[in-house]
């Protein structure tokens, strides 16, 4: 059977087309398991890994959680809010006391970009980055192509837009990466102040008009506006935001052909989009949370296959 080229999920970017094929082709296996009426597999029965999350999320912490639950693995869950950590522990003490009890696996959220790299030159175990400050949302990357897939039957060849806050998302590296490693033609929209200078390097265009954005995509991923990482304002308020950058349902129905929209959660009703869009024929917004399961499962399988 085909293995990862890496060692942990630190990355979008460190990823080979190989893997993210290999990927996708075990989480469709999974989707498979997570429809049946019985939903668990004794797959990682063995294992036991460690989710550490030293920023808050739901989400993708209990998406984690139940891919963990559904492959069999022996879970800890460990919230850095509740613990030791606001007392002055360092990130290493927090990780060492956790592989003492001898961990295989370390999920792992922090604001600082590059902690999940820290953790993989300093612990034997393998690492899965659940998101590092601004850098990389790896899983988000993968469920968003995943997803787009499903419905449109590849991602090769479909035109992309990433409206929103670029300048403070990881989720936006990660999609970029994965996109364009899939062939996907990709667009960025938002406010000039939160495009970031270098981002056409990625290979990536810019358009600050959301309705010529829209009319040239194929698929609308919406971003939120990240007002958790934002030290001063980069735009007036939100609801100028909406007129601006938001899609309400008339928006959409002008436009002069159907688009898939996206969202990767939590949504800011009323801001990028109303909820009329989000519950709406065109969203798959509910697809990319099954599919996030799906994605997971397929990565923790896959780097446990490593362990053994």
């Amino acid at each position: 059977m085909s293995t990862l080229s890496v060692d942990h999920l630190l990355g979008i970017k460190y990823l080979q087309p190989q893997d993210i094929a290999l990927i996708f082709q075990t989480a469709d296996q999974f989707k498979e398991v997570i429809n049946r009426p019985i939903k668990k597999v004794p797959s990682l029965r063995d294992i036991t890994v460690a989710n550490i999350f030293f920023e808050n999320s739901t989400r993708t912490k209990l998406s984690f959680e139940l891919a963990q639950k559904r492959l069999s693995a022996d879970v800890i869950s460990f919230s850095a809010a509740q613990s030791s950590v606001k007392k002055g522990e360092t990130l290493l003490d927090t990780v060492n006391n956790i592989l003492a009890m001898k961990v295989d696996m370390v999920v792992m959220r922090h604001s600082y970009a590059g902690a999940a790299h820290f953790l993989a030159k300093h612990v034997n175990a393998r690492i899965i980055n659940a998101g590092d400050g601004a850098h990389e949302h790896p899983t988000q990357g993968l469920l968003d192509s995943y997803s787009i897939r499903e419905k449109l039957g590849e991602v090769g060849g479909k035109k992309v837009v990433i409206v929103g806050d670029i300048l403070h998302s990881r989720v936006a590296l990660s999609n970029i990466f994965a996109l364009k490693m899939l062939g996907a033609e990709v667009k960025v929209c938002g406010p000039s102040s939160l495009i970031p200078k270098f981002i056409e390097s990625l290979g990536v265009t810019v358009e600050t008009d959301l309705r010529k954005a829209l009319e040239w995509c194929d698929v609308a991923n919406m971003l939120r506006v990240q007002n958790e990482r934002m030290d001063f304002s980069y735009f007036p308020n939100s609801r100028e935001y909406a007129m601006r950058y938001g899609i309400n349902k008339e928006l959409l129905e002008s436009l002069s052909k159907e688009i898939v929209i996206m969202h990767p959660g939590p949504i800011n009703r009323g801001v990028e989009i109303t909820s009329e869009v989000a519950d709406s024929g065109q969203s798959i917004i509910l697809n990319q949370v099954e599919n996030g399961v799906a994605i997971r499962m397929a990565v923790i399988y896959l780097l446990a296959e490593k362990i053994r």
